[in-house]
């Protein structure tokens, strides 16, 4: 057996366990802010093509930069754990979606608006929304 996949075994067994419990705790942690998430969402968020942003900010410039990277390399961190979580155990498809959900990139709320538009989808999502009491997210067609 060739050299590099023997390490790769090594490398495998000794990261094995850690990412088991991460996958488990990312699992749990999806289950129990998956339906908040969701019904935290204003009913007409997706309603409109574009989505309206404020230009100015409310706080210092240097905090609002060290913010948006600090959510960003979250983001991109959940985005490769998800991708990992593909090929093991754990939620992969919900850490990816999450990290779309938080981080800024060029074409984001079309992306999202995709989603929701999947029937099985926004099914899904209007009957999570329907059990915390709030109404049908407006999706404008």
């Amino acid at each position: 057996m060739p050299s590099i996949w023997i390490d790769a075994i090594h490398i495998l067994q000794q990261w094995a366990i850690p990412i088991a419990i991460g996958s488990g705790a990312l699992l749990l942690l999806s289950l129990i802010l998956t339906p908040y998430i969701v019904a935290k969402i204003p009913a007409d968020y997706f309603a409109h093509h574009e989505r309206h942003t404020l230009r100015e900010s409310m706080r210092h410039p240097i905090l609002e930069l060290t913010l948006v990277s600090i959510k960003n390399i979250l983001g991109a961190l959940l985005l490769i754990l998800g991708i990992i979580m593909l090929l093991g155990p754990g939620p992969g498809m919900i850490t990816i979606i999450f990290s779309f959900s938080i981080m800024n990139f060029p074409g984001k709320y079309r992306l999202e608006r995709w989603i929701i538009h999947r029937p099985m989808v926004l099914q899904g999502i209007n009957q999570l929304r329907k059990k915390h009491g709030q109404p049908p997210l407006i999706t404008g067609a």
